[in-house]
């Protein structure tokens, strides 16, 4: 088996190959990890990787197809987990030489599951410190790159696992989404991501950004997503937030279609500004939905007035939690991320409960609005990828911390909680991905699913691949 075969195959296809033996778990780890050697000095999407640790669980998973055992659903398929979640005996530092050696002593629950299943986790995948910004820069790691153009932005948080899919480091990749951030990579990069409803997957420790942090799968084709998913879900006791129900056999139900739904689309929220070749890719690719048997109707989106204000309130308010790091790290810190925590520093309790007043009328209005919807269409990112060393793109205005302004279509969706992806929808003049976002109502993860794997039949994109 070739580099590239190994790195691109599907998850579906490789558990397959493993399971009926065809596929030796330790000869694929062993041309992945091969693979991922001599890509990573420039992709730099790793954080930590344990080559070692992985082998020996590929070992292990040949063992116990060759005994009879009990052979999981994704028995000898490497995973990458963000370095935000806790694997037990590996490093968690977020970002941040703050938190350079620490280590975690237990797996967070999907994390359990996954490996349950048979999953081999390689290591943690780059992230921007303590997520704060959608650039895949760190003080820690430095620049993350776009494998479709190096140097350039991969996305961020979940920075890492965008670019590890993108440059076939395996076919399954977790992300974590709290305004975007399993969204704007898969765009940057090219891939499908999801991030599911509120609590679908339940995450420890419980995040104390006024739950809006999602756990989600990024992958090269929505079935790897569905897959994913499929093993992550269900409700755990040490997530209070998380959903009652279990899975909904996603990756058995793909094929339902959108025949006579009905479909929103917005080219810009009524609030967003949109770089021209991003929006025509997005509106082409909208129209499309209509010949896959949707109703598909341009709309206005009234609610969507009052997110800029709210996110970016709320954004620094949360940030302002890491001030009692900057007497000793500031200089050591993200300058963007000390000027986003700074001006979050002096937010009054009462001030902060009257926005959160305001923000749940927002959220109620959100979703009185997908009343008359089944899912709606957006932008997943306003701009194609830029050098990773800018906050900003040079045509875009200067602010001191203000990513957020090319990343407007996101964050509305993790305040209400609803599912959102990012699909592949074609790429502008210079090579760069543009991703579609379908939001669907909350709780309809698997229709988002369908809605994402409908297009991606019309539209394929997994054969993409970027020249390393």
């Amino acid at each position: 088996m070739d580099s590239a075969t190994a790195g691109f195959m599907p998850a579906i296809e490789l558990a397959e190959l493993i399971r009926t033996k065809k596929v030796s778990p330790v000869e694929y780890m062993g041309v992945l990890l091969a693979r991922i050697a001599e890509l990573e000095p420039k992709v730099n999407a790793f954080a930590y990787l344990d080559a070692g640790r992985a082998m020996d669980r590929a070992k292990k998973a040949e063992a116990v197809l060759a005994s009879g055992g009990r052979i999981g659903r994704l028995c000898g398929v490497p995973v990458t987990i963000k370095d935000f979640v806790a694997v037990k005996d590996m490093p968690a530092q977020r970002g941040s030489k703050i938190f350079v050696g620490d280590r975690s002593i237990e797996d967070s629950p999907f994390v359990s599951r996954l490996q349950d299943e048979g999953a081999i986790v390689l290591g943690k995948t780059t992230v921007s410190e303590f997520g704060w910004s959608g650039i895949s820069r760190s003080p820690l790691t430095g620049i993350t790159s776009n494998p479709w153009k190096l140097g350039y932005n991969a996305g961020a948080s979940s920075a890492g696992a965008g670019a590890a899919a993108a440059a076939g480091y395996g076919p399954l990749h977790q992300g974590g989404d709290g305004a975007g951030s399993i969204r704007m990579p898969a765009h940057f990069c090219g891939v499908f991501g999801l991030k599911p409803s509120f609590g679908r997957v339940p995450y420890y420790p419980v995040g104390v950004g006024d739950l809006t942090a999602h756990i989600g799968p990024m992958t090269r084709t929505v079935a790897d997503s569905a897959l994913m998913l499929d093993v992550m879900a269900g409700p755990h006791f040490l997530d209070y937030t998380s959903l009652e129900a279990g899975p909904a056999n996603y990756l058995a139900r793909l094929d339902y279609g959108v025949k006579g739904r009905r479909i929103a689309y917005s080219p810009d929220l009524g609030i967003a500004r949109v770089d021209p070749q991003v929006a025509k890719l997005v509106r082409t690719a909208a129209a499309r939905f209509a010949e896959l048997g949707a109703v598909v109707e341009e709309v206005s989106t009234s609610w969507a007035k009052d997110g800029p204000e709210l996110i970016r309130f709320f954004w620094s308010a949360h940030m302002s939690r890491h001030a009692r790091h900057l007497p000793k790290w500031e200089a050591e810190m993200d300058p963007g991320l000390v000027a986003c925590i700074k001006q979050g520093q002096n937010i009054s309790v009462a001030r902060y409960l009257e926005m959160r007043e305001r923000k749940m009328a927002y959220v109620a209005n959100i979703h009185r609005w997908f009343q008359d919807w089944d899912f709606l269409l957006t932008p997943s990112v306003s701009v194609a990828a830029f050098p990773a060393e800018k906050l900003m793109p040079d045509h875009w205005p200067t602010h001191p911390w203000d990513w957020l302004m090319w990343a407007e279509f996101s964050h509305p969706f993790n305040m209400s909680w609803n599912p959102a992806a990012s699909v592949p929808c074609g790429f502008t003049s210079d090579g760069l991905p543009v991703g579609l976002q379908i939001v669907g109502k909350r709780f309809d993860d698997l229709g988002v699913l369908q809605a994402s794997a409908a297009f991606e039949r019309l539209q394929p994109w997994a054969s993409n691949r970027p020249r390393l």
